[in-house]
């Protein structure tokens, strides 16, 4: 019988976690968190919190703060079967500034939260320069993070990612329901695709249900199936502010889980119905794919996934024009998409998705 005294000496690294491969990722990834570094950055990575100088809301009359958190989901899956960890920060990122961006607010700063179930230095400094560089494109600081080792609940290549963010709005520019009124107008922002919603019901019709691999070369996506699936979500942040600044907006809804109806209706005041127009434009072949293959009826689709519509604009009418030449040559892909009218407070697709736009 081993005595006590006899058993190895037990410790951090043989239960599975190594701190060392932990402050290495931190140094791969402070090249990366710097370059989104804003003004009101205060301090350097490395503490134990982020530090915003908030005296820049005094210029603000009655500032509203505003705050999201989010994930990616099952698109995790995706990029590590594929080792690509660079792109699934955008999805991230995507995710949680764009929900603060449609009442008005400008996103100030992120914090990400990366767990695994072993720290591989560059994966982890790949994750994160996905971040950095989605940061940089909606406009704000990412602020500080954590990346934690889970050996025994994560297997040594797995990951899951999180994060939050705020942001700012001054209280009389707020948008919002209180805004929309019968007339307006619903214009429609391009998705780059999936998005970050959906992939669980994805997953299981190419993999499970049609035995599809991620380098199956697809002619209808004129790509692989992987790429395709791993194509990062839109960053609608700074289109979006933009667009506020410029003309009357009086909603803005960020089309995620639960589909384009859904999340229109969030926006909408009780005493109108936004009515969807399906025939404004046509969904991009990787929807049509997974209702093919999977059997998938169109109201299923319809609220699991966006459908090729990743942000909505509900504009007055005699802005749309603008509004949408805006986006257009924002390289945001933007069409009149419905009307608001008196209504129930709901959202309602009609027609085929057999025009273009």
């Amino acid at each position: 019988m081993t005595s006590e005294s006899a058993r190895p000496s037990a410790s951090y690294a043989a239960a599975g976690v190594d701190i060392a491969a932990g402050d290495r990722a931190v140094e791969l990834m402070k090249e990366w968190v710097a370059k989104t570094r804003r003004p009101e950055t205060y301090g350097e990575l490395g503490g134990f919190a982020g530090l915003f100088d908030a005296s820049a809301l005094k210029t603000y009359r009655r500032p509203l703060l505003a705050t999201s958190t989010d994930g990616v989901g099952t698109k995790v899956a995706i990029a590590q079967r594929m080792d690509v960890h660079d792109t699934i920060g955008f999805d991230l990122v995507g995710m949680v500034v764009d929900d603060l961006v449609v009442c008005g607010a400008e996103p100030l700063f992120m914090t990400d939260y990366v767990a695994c179930g072993k720290v591989v230095p560059e994966r982890i400094a790949a994750v994160v320069k996905g971040i950095a560089q989605a940061c940089v494109a909606a406009g704000c600081t990412l602020s500080g993070g954590e990346t934690a080792e889970h050996p025994g609940l994560l297997g040594p290549d797995e990951y899951d990612v999180a994060g939050a963010a705020t942001g700012v709005v001054e209280a009389d520019r707020l948008l919002g329901a209180h805004r929309v009124r019968a007339g307006d107008v619903v214009l429609a922002m391009a998705s780059s695709g999936l998005h970050s919603n959906g992939y669980s019901l994805a997953r299981h019709v190419f993999f499970d249900t049609a035995g599809w691999q991620l380098d199956r070369e697809v002619p209808e996506l004129g790509r692989t199936l992987g790429a395709e699936l791993l194509e990062p979500t839109r960053v609608y942040a700074q289109h979006c502010l933009e667009l506020v600044r410029s003309v009357e907006v009086h909603a803005m809804s960020h089309v995620t889980g639960g589909g384009l109806a859904a999340n229109l209706a969030r926006v909408l005041p009780d005493d109108v119905t936004a009515r969807v127009d399906r025939s404004t434009w046509s969904p991009a072949p990787i929807f049509q794919l997974i209702g093919r293959l999977g059997a998938v009826p169109q109201e299923e689709l319809e609220r699991t996934f966006n459908m090729g519509v990743g942000m909505v604009a509900v504009v007055p009418p005699d802005t749309a024009d603008a509004a949408m030449r805006l986006l257009t040559d924002r390289g945001i892909d933007t069409w009149a998409a419905g009307h608001v009218v008196d209504g129930d407070g709901t959202a309602e697709l009609y027609g085929s998705y057999d025009g273009t736009h």
